[in-house]
C-alpha cells in the first residue's frame, strides 16, 4: 500500500433561551477533561474474567527523574507475559504498550491486538501502569497523592515517558534482551505517548503504533470545536430528526429546571437517584452518554464501556424517533440515553456523580498541561453553544488546585504546530490509526508523513477499535488494517535486525 488510508466502500432557541444555556453550558464545559476513557477504568468495575495469562510485578521507581534531589520512591506496577518470548537469543521482540490514566488491567483486558500479536512475532508482553492511577500511587495512598498540587506535581507525561522508558531499560537488562527491539502500543491518550515516546527515546523503542492519538487537540492547531462537531455528524449521519431532537432537548431541560419543582421533575423523567442539583448536571450527564456513544460507536457489540449494541448510535435514535408525534421531547431523550446507560435492563435508578471522591487524576492533567480547548458551534452541533474561554478554564483550575495552566507546555516539550515538517525531519516508524467516526480523530494525524510515518484513517472506524481484541464479527475494513499494522511492525524489526547485523559484520 503505498497510501495508507484504507477505502471503505472497500469518524458531544429564543434568544433569551439561548443567552442562558450558552452560559450553563459554557459554565458546565469549564469543568469538563477531555474525554477519554479512564476514567472509567476503575477497579473492580468492568473487568471480565481474564482472557490473557500475565504476572503481575512492581517497579520501584524514582518519583522525579528530572532532579537528583533524594525524593521518595513509589511502587509501580506492571502487567508481563513471556508466555510467547521466543528469547534473548532469537533476539525476540518486546512489546510495551504505554498506560493510560487509569487501571492497567482494564487497559491489558481490552488491548486484545497485542496479545494476539505476541504469538506470531514471538514476543514479550509488558503493560506498565502509568503513575498516579490503579496501584501506581506514590506518596503511599491515593488520598495522599492527591492531597494538593504539591504532591500531585509529579503527575506529568514526561515522568510517564521517564517511568517507562527506565522499566523497560530494566528489564531488558534484566532479561539480558539488551538487542532485543521494542515496539510500543497505545490508545487514546496512551498513544499519545506511544507516539512521544518514540519522538523522545528514539533508542528506546524502534516504532509506535499510536491507536487514536489526539496528538495536535492543543493551542489552535485543530478548531476547538471539531471533537463535539464529529459526535453531533455520528448522529446527524444517521438520523437528522434524531439530532434535532437532541438539539432542542438543552433548551427544554432549562425551561423545566426553571419552574416549580422543575428539578423533581427532571430527577423523575430521568430516573435519577439522587434529586438533581441542577441542570448543568443534568446537562454533563447527558453530554458524557454522547460523547461516549461516538467514541465507542463500534459495528458489532460490545462491553468495552458498557454493554451495548453494534451501531449504538443507531439503536438510539431508532428509539428517540421511534415515539409518536406529540411525545414530548425529554422522554425520547431519556429512552435514547438508556441504551447507553442501561441497555441491559438492570439499573433501576441512575447516579450522576461517577467520581465521588474526587480523586480524578485526568482533572490535574487537564488543569496544568494537557490543556485541550473545546467549543460548541450552534450551527454545526447539537449541543449548546459556547465558546472556549481560557481566562475562566485557568480561574477553575486555580480554584481547584491552585495552579495555572500552562497551555504552550505540550506543545513545546513535544511539539504540534506543522506536524508534517517536524515528523518528516525528525520522526520514523510511527503508525497513527484512526476510525472517523471518533471525535477525537480531529485532533490526529490524518495523513501519511513520510514511508515510515503513517497514517492509517477507516471512515467506519471509532476510538481505538484497532486495539480491541479480535471478533468474528469484524468487518473486512478493520481485518485489513491490522494486517496492513502488521506488516509496518514487521518491517520495523526486519529493519532494525539488518541494522543491527550490518554492525556486527563491521
Amino acid at each position: 500500500m503505498g497510501e495508507h488510508r484504507l477505502n471503505l466502500s472497500t469518524l458531544v432557541f429564543s434568544v433569551a433561551i439561548i443567552i442562558l444555556v450558552s452560559y450553563s453550558a459554557k459554565s458546565q464545559a469549564l469543568k469538563h477533561s477531555p474525554r477519554f476513557l479512564g476514567k472509567l477504568a476503575t477497579t473492580g468495575n468492568h473487568f471480565a474474567p481474564p482472557q490473557f495469562h500475565y504476572e503481575t510485578r512492581y517497579f520501584q521507581q524514582r518519583l522525579d527523574h528530572f532532579s537528583f534531589s533524594e525524593l521518595p520512591t513509589f511502587s509501580q506496577r506492571y502487567l508481563i507475559s513471556t508466555e510467547h518470548w521466543v528469547g534473548p537469543q532469537r533476539l525476540g521482540p518486546i512489546f510495551l504498550y504505554c498506560g493510560n490514566e487509569g487501571d492497567i488491567e482494564w487497559f491489558a483486558q481490552n488491548t486484545g491486538f497485542v496479545w494476539e500479536l505476541a504469538p506470531r512475532f514471538g514476543a514479550m508482553v509488558v503493560f506498565p501502569e502509568h503513575r498516579y492511577y490503579g496501584e501506581s500511587t506514590p506518596f503511599g495512598s491515593a488520598k495522599e497523592a492527591y492531597k494538593d498540587a504539591t504532591t500531585l506535581s509529579y503527575l506529568t507525561a514526561e515522568q510517564a515517558l521517564a517511568d517507562f522508558s527506565v522499566l523497560i531499560t530494566d528489564l531488558k537488562q534484566n532479561f539480558s534482551a539488551k538487542d532485543c527491539p521494542v515496539v510500543l502500543f497505545g490508545g487514546s491518550y496512551g498513544g499519545m505517548l506511544a507516539a512521544w515516546m518514540r519522538l523522545k527515546y528514539p533508542h528506546i523503542a524502534v516504532g509506535a503504533l499510536a491507536s487514536s492519538a489526539p496528538i495536535l487537540q492543543f493551542e489552535d492547531i485543530v478548531p476547538p470545536e471539531t471533537f463535539y462537531n464529529i459526535v453531533s455528524n455520528n448522529f446527524k449521519r444517521e438520523s437528522f430528526t434524531c439530532f434535532n431532537y437532541i438539539k432542542q432537548s438543552w433548551n427544554e431541560i432549562t425551561s423545566t429546571g426553571q419552574t416549580y419543582n422543575g428539578l423533581e421533575r427532571l430527577t423523575k423523567t430521568f430516573n435519577l437517584c439522587q434529586k438533581l442539583k441542577s441542570t448543568g448536571d443534568l446537562y454533563d450527564w447527558l453530554e458524557s452518554a454522547y460523547s461516549y456513544l461516538a467514541m465507542v460507536n463500534y459495528p458489532y457489540p460490545s462491553d468495552f464501556l458498557m454493554t451495548l449494541p453494534g451501531h449504538p448510535i443507531r439503536e438510539v435514535c431508532k428509539r428517540i424517533d421511534g415515539f409518536p408525534a406529540g411525545t414530548n421531547i425529554l422522554e425520547r431523550i431519556y429512552e435514547g440515553v438508556n441504551v447507553y446507560y442501561n441497555y441491559t435492563g438492570k439499573e433501576k435508578c441512575f447516579e450522576l456523580d461517577d467520581d465521588p471522591h474526587g480523586m480524578s487524576g485526568w482533572d490535574w492533567q487537564a488543569c496544568t498541561e494537557m490543556v485541550m480547548p473545546m467549543s460548541s458551534n450552534q450551527d454545526s452541533s447539537m449541543f449548546p453553544p459556547y465558546e472556549y474561554n481560557y481566562t475562566s478554564f485557568q480561574e477553575e483550575c486555580w480554584n481547584d488546585y491552585g495552579v495555572k495552566p500552562r497551555p504552550k507546555w505540550i506543545t513545546t516539550e513535544f511539539g504540534g504546530h506543522d506536524i508534517h515538517t517536524t515528523l518528516k525531519k525528525f520522526g520514523s516508524n510511527i503508525i497513527f490509526s484512526n476510525g472517523l467516526l471518533d471525535p477525537w480523530s480531529g485532533g490526529s494525524v490524518l495523513q501519511n508523513i513520510s514511508e515510515s510515518v503513517v497514517s492509517l484513517v477507516t471512515e467506519e472506524g471509532a476510538h481505538h477499535i484497532d486495539l480491541r481484541p479480535s471478533t468474528q464479527n469484524d468487518p473486512r475494513w478493520l481485518v485489513e488494517q491490522r494486517e496492513t499494522e502488521i506488516k509496518l511492525i514487521e518491517g520495523w524489526i526486519s529493519d532494525y535486525h539488518q541494522k543491527n547485523k550490518a554492525i556486527f559484520d563491521m
